[in-house]
């Protein structure tokens, strides 16, 4: 948003009419250290197999290991990788008055048809020097990815971009459903759903199987590609993540489809896009 090199706002100027601190837009985050992300890799990996744990659990786990870590160091990681127990935690219906969380909408509901409902979701990625994130939108009926995002910020802007992306290319769905992490809350990524007429689902807190098809894509891309690969960069990530969901949508047999894949069962019923 600022511009160093415009011909008539300097950068004191830009950031004023932004609000923004100039402290803050000279600042130059330090990356976390090799030994630092080496431990996010391997607490990716254990939350994947183990998503109840919180940091004091993971921190036990952890030295079990080898690692000797204390349990401060593993609750930084762990928020700056965007994770925190799945486990029920007092006062849960405590909402924030400028997030509006909305119901779970597909408890029992029958899913039928493409289109019908959409999920999304974001996990984290290492990377040399640093991290990114991973947001994912899918067609809940068949597994289809419809669209995805990389991000080395967690925001709502990535998020926002993924969804709008797959509603330009596939149609608007019945019902799009996240969790209730600020991302997906927030009125950047929820205002033009709502305006398109779609309906918002969003998971209980804690209950990681209210989103399940979309924890399983996660668990299958990091076993099937993320861990398997050592990206160099988030082009080099963009890359290889780009030819990994042309192959699960198309080519990788899915249990659900009786061996079939999402591509195809996305097409075998042609979906209609609502509100367009």
């Amino acid at each position: 948003m600022i511009e160093p090199e415009h011909p008539k706002l300097p950068v004191t100027e830009q950031c004023e009419l932004l609000g923004l601190p100039r402290s803050s837009y000279y600042h130059q985050p330090l990356p976390e250290s090799d030994e630092n992300r080496r431990l996010m890799r391997v607490i990716d990996e254990m939350y994947l197999a183990q998503p109840f744990y919180g940091s004091r659990q993971m921190t036990r786990a952890l030295r079990r290991q080898g690692h000797q870590v204390n349990r401060k160091r593993i609750r930084r990681l762990m928020r700056l990788m965007g994770l925190e127990a799945l486990a029920p935690k007092p006062r849960l219906s405590a909402a924030d008055r400028a997030h509006p969380v909305y119901p779970y909408l597909l408890r029992d509901l029958a899913v039928t048809q493409p289109n019908q409902v959409w999920a999304t979701d974001i996990t984290y990625l290492s990377l040399p020097g640093g991290h990114a994130y991973l947001c994912a939108v899918i067609d809940w009926h068949s597994r289809y990815v419809l669209s995805w995002e990389l991000s080395n910020t967690l925001d709502a802007r990535f998020c926002a971009r993924a969804m709008q992306r797959a509603i330009a290319q596939y149609g608007a769905p019945e019902i799009v459903n996240t969790d209730q992490g600020c991302q997906f809350t927030s009125a950047e990524f929820t205002r033009p759903l709502l305006e398109a007429g779609i309906r918002l689902s969003m998971d209980g807190k804690g209950r990681c199987l209210d989103n399940v098809f979309v924890e399983r894509l996660w668990r299958t891309v990091k076993y099937e590609e993320v861990y398997l690969k050592s990206y160099h960069s988030l082009v080099d990530a963009h890359a290889q993540l780009e030819t990994y969901f042309r192959f699960y949508n198309e080519r990788r047999p899915h249990t659900a489809h009786d061996g079939g894949t999402p591509g195809e069962a996305y097409r075998a019923t042609e979906p209609e896009a609502v509100n367009q």
